[in-house]
């Protein structure tokens, strides 16, 4: 048993699997940070580039996210303040006036793989709680999602709100009927179509 069972455990969906093995690992002494980084962040970014090469397809990757996610929930109260939120927080939600979840749940699962600390808020969120929990927490970048086209311009008045209040954080935005043009014409700092290309953003826009 060693920690490149847990990063093969992800890769096959299996949940239960995963948070024996990393219950097993913390129990026999290893590190935190190496099965967080090599079994858990590792694993997400190889499911990230099976993703981007065709081998994987979206509800696979929710399935491994969910993996990853139930041997995170094992493994947090182990990690030192630094190991959790050493990548920065990021803010995530569906906003205003839309209830899907889906794709925003997956971003922040990978996001949460690879490192960052995710503050969820879900879905129908008004600006104002973007703005609120942003300052709260100190987060460097916030994660916008919407699936509807009626619920676009809910984005604009968010991004709006976020750079009114003068934060300087970061804002990415994302969903089906969402583009690079249109995120452009928000004032959005970035945009992806998928989760993968979320996380590689994010990566980016807090080495910036």
């Amino acid at each position: 048993m060693a920690v490149k069972d847990i990063f093969e455990s992800v890769l096959k969906f299996d949940e239960p699997g995963v948070m024996a093995l990393v219950k097993a690992e913390i129990d026999s002494g290893t590190d935190t940070g190496v099965i967080l980084n090599q079994g858990l962040i590792s694993s997400m970014d190889e499911v990230g580039k099976k993703f981007s090469d065709g081998d994987l397809f979206v509800p696979e990757m929710l399935r491994a996210a969910m993996a990853m996610k139930a041997g995170l929930e094992i493994l947090k109260p182990y990690l030192s303040d630094g190991q959790a939120t050493s990548k920065g927080t990021i803010v995530i939600g569906t906003v205003k006036g839309d209830l899907h979840d889906i794709g925003k749940n997956l971003v922040s699962m990978m996001m949460e793989g690879a490192g960052f600390n995710v503050i969820d808020l879900g879905v129908n969120v008004d600006a104002d709680k973007f703005v609120q929990t942003a300052a709260e927490k100190g987060a460097k970048i916030v994660a916008l999602s919407a699936l509807l086209t009626t619920t676009m311009p809910a984005m604009q008045t968010t991004i709006s709100a976020i750079k009114n209040a003068g934060m300087g954080v970061k804002i990415v935005v994302g969903g089906a009927p969402v583009s690079q043009t249109f995120a452009d014409q928000i004032g959005a700092d970035g945009y992806s179509d998928d989760a993968p290309g979320a996380v590689e953003l994010a990566r980016k826009l807090i080495e910036a």
